[in-house]
């Protein structure tokens, strides 16, 4: 595997690595904030950016069995969240190619910079 190239974000309400402060999301990208994951509330995205994925596993959630990776910040490997590969249930294929940040590792990166 080649160098990964980091994406910054411009503009304000940017969700990044709360370790490193690597940009993985625009807030007006924001899709919900009604999932849960390991540690806490979970937001899913369509898009994000400077995270490497995992191996693909089968995972029984409480939506259903999905086949997600597991993704971590591209800079200090930290657990950030999933993606989803593959619903089974007819009701969750939207999730397909989404991605889940836990809150808990995130946070507003840009928010002490608002003039």
């Amino acid at each position: 595997m080649g160098y990964m190239h980091k994406t910054f974000l411009s503009g304000n309400g940017i969700y990044g690595c709360l370790h490193c402060g690597t940009h993985f999301a625009k807030k007006d990208k924001l899709n919900s904030k009604q999932y849960n994951g390991q540690y806490g509330r979970a937001y899913l995205f369509d898009h994000i950016v400077n995270v490497r994925a995992g191996e693909e596993e089968k995972r029984a959630m409480t939506t259903g069995v999905h086949i997600v990776q597991d993704i971590t910040c591209m800079e200090c490997n930290t657990y950030v969240g999933w993606t989803y590969i593959k619903a089974f249930e007819p009701t969750q294929k939207f999730k397909e190619g989404k991605f889940i940040l836990e809150k808990e590792v995130i946070t507003d990166i840009t928010r002490d910079w608002v003039l």
